[in-house]
């Protein structure tokens, strides 16, 4: 949405990027997820944009962002936080953020991310300022995310690429957050591509290389798919949307006909025969491939 082109590989323009958003809104989609350092702050202001031209939040429409460092540092003190969520409030146009994410902690670690003055601290004082509703942590490695939702600051757990068809090693931090009452976001069913246009067209998962091993999964999966007329990526998103325990799933969308088309991978008919030839290859991703 604020076009990243080093990572994704092309740029979007910000009048595609506020009609996506107004898209979403008309396509009934209600949760926008964005962060302080998305396309060096691009990402927000186009919402923010976006927000503007439909007169404000929508009913039933969340944005949910995230405090990140100062860029080019790792500077994630208290101080930076309350910068951090200024600079969101300005772009977006809003006074109350109503969940609010500590981004990628592990650049700094747990101990440090919950030492006096730091981050987390910070975003605890915000909250209860009321300039920020709900508080959420987003990351990547699992046992680290365990820590955070054990402290019980937490309201709202993100995880990305770890609850796929191919790595599924969130499985035990999503059971913990159900069994706490705490809300549990799947971002990246697709990781990062593979899972969409298949693993010989996009030989990475997460951007990064795999081993053949994996690789062989991702085909095997595939071949499954292809056996049944099922799009992969029908099943790599309705894999993420059809348990009960995950209360959003993340997919980046940043053109307007990007929301028709998951709407049809949302409907497409799934038999309960893909998902049993599925489960042994899903299990087998439960250690990871990060």
């Amino acid at each position: 949405m604020g076009s990243f082109p080093a990572q994704y590989g092309y740029t979007i323009d910000e009048e595609t990027a506020v009609g996506a958003i107004l898209e979403s809104v008309s396509a009934g989609f209600t949760f926008i997820d964005t962060s302080n350092e998305y396309g060096g702050g691009e990402s927000e202001k186009r919402i923010g944009a976006a927000l503007a031209r439909l007169g404000g939040v929508p009913e039933g429409v969340l944005i949910a962002t995230k405090v990140d460092p100062l860029p080019g540092s790792v500077d994630f003190s208290g101080e930076r936080v309350r910068a951090s969520v200024e600079e969101s409030r300005e772009r977006l146009g809003m006074d109350t953020l109503p969940l609010v994410y500590l981004h990628d902690p592990e650049k700094i670690g747990f101990a440090a991310s919950m030492a006096p003055g730091g981050p987390v601290e910070a975003l605890v004082e915000l909250r209860e300022a009321g300039v920020i509703g709900a508080l959420g942590v987003a990351g990547g490695p699992i046992d680290m995310e365990l820590d955070f939702l054990r402290t019980g600051v937490f309201e709202v757990v993100l995880s990305h690429n770890r609850y796929t068809l191919i790595d599924s090693s969130a499985e035990p931090l999503i059971a913990e957050c159900a069994a706490r009452g705490v809300g549990f976001v799947n971002a990246a069913p697709f990781g990062g591509g593979m899972l969409v246009k298949g693993p010989t067209e996009v030989p990475r998962y997460c951007y990064a290389p795999v081993a053949d091993a994996v690789l062989e999964r991702a085909r095997a999966i595939e071949r499954a798919c292809l056996a049944h007329g099922v799009p992969l990526a029908a099943a790599a998103l309705q894999f993420s949307v059809r348990d009960e325990r995950v209360s959003s799933t993340v997919v980046g969308m940043s053109r307007p006909q990007r929301f028709a088309e998951m709407l049809a991978l949302l409907d497409t008919p799934i038999p309960a025969q893909l998902w049993e030839e599925l489960a042994p290859l899903i299990d087998a991703g439960h250690e990871g491939v990060l």
